[in-house]
């Protein structure tokens, strides 16, 4: 990843410090799939120092949805702003590209980094306790309503798989859902977008990122999102565990398991779409222990235990 600005992007960026200010360093930053970050350290007359952080979508697998992504973003941060969620704030944002070279968002920068070690046994409460928060947030008006891609079809059966429990699961998936109160959804809502900052009394939450899906739907999509992750991070067990975690934190699922469930097992479809693409990030962060067969062979078995455990 580069860390040199294009010019249009630097000039850009520069219309948008303060008077005065520089930028004096630029580095890349852990990110994305279809985006590039970069962390511009930025100084002015007075040595004062500051960091901001630049997400452009350079893939070109992004250029269809990147103005769209952006200014949901970006009206996301705005909302949030005044929330007692720590989020970014947003500085300044090019929806369609016509002044940087790719569309770009400028935001604040927040201090820690997310965790994917092994010690989710002490995070996995501060997760499901800021997830309740979130969802506690109210519904603005016009906020759009979610949706879902991936369908019984386009599930991709590892080869390692039971394919019973696999077609069972398809099944699942294939009416559609009990209606529920509508909540404010993250939409993405897992390890990698939650920063921690690490003091005297151990990690603590310090950020959440990455609001381009913001919408609103039921609760348990979120935290059907959030289980899945934290299957493949660091076992089937730490994904039933977390939505147990959420209730326990006030949190309110759909009432029977059925709806439950069918979030979870549209969840874990969803997934193997994309399975070896979900894990790169991680593995970039040090988790290289979560080779392909390992993320299969964690995958088939939260599932397994999705479609029999009655909890």
């Amino acid at each position: 990843m580069s860390t040199d600005l294009a010019p249009s992007t630097a000039t850009w960026v520069l219309e948008h410090l303060e008077p005065g200010e520089r930028v004096t360093a630029v580095d890349s930053m852990a990110g994305g799939i279809t985006a590039e970050v970069r962390r511009l350290t930025v100084a002015d007359d007075q040595h004062a120092v500051r960091v901001l952080v630049l997400k452009s979508y350079t893939a070109p697998s992004a250029q269809e949805h990147a103005e769209e992504w952006i200014r949901r973003e970006a009206e996301a941060l705005t909302l949030l702003e005044s929330d007692s969620i720590p989020t970014p704030l947003l500085a300044a944002a090019d929806f369609a590209a016509t002044q940087c070279a790719h569309p770009s968002l400028l935001i604040t920068h927040l201090p820690g980094q997310p965790l994917y070690d092994d010690g989710i046994q002490t995070r996995i409460r501060c997760l499901a306790q800021l997830l309740v928060a979130i969802h506690s947030i109210p519904v603005k008006a016009g906020l759009r309503r979610y949706s879902t891609g991936s369908t019984a079809e386009s599930a991709v059966v590892p080869p390692t798989a039971d394919t019973d429990i696999w077609s069972a699961a398809t099944r699942v998936i294939g009416r559609p859902p009990s209606r529920s109160q509508a909540r404010l959804l993250h939409r993405d809502f897992q390890p990698g977008n939650v920063l921690f900052d690490t003091g005297p009394t151990g990690p603590a939450v310090s950020g959440v990122l990455d609001w381009a899906g913001i919408c609103s739907g039921p609760a348990d999509l979120d935290v059907a999102h959030c289980c899945t992750n934290l299957a493949l991070l660091h076992g089937p067990l730490w994904g039933l565990r977390f939505a147990a975690e959420y209730t326990e934190a006030g949190g309110v699922l759909a009432a029977e398991w059925s709806d439950r469930r069918y979030w979870r097992v549209r969840s874990s479809l969803a997934c193997s779409e994309e399975l070896h693409q979900w894990v790169v990030p991680w593995r970039a962060a040090g988790r290289t222990d979560l080779s392909g067969p390992v993320i299969e062979d964690r995958l088939n078995t939260y599932l397994a235990l999705t479609m029999n455990v009655d909890m």
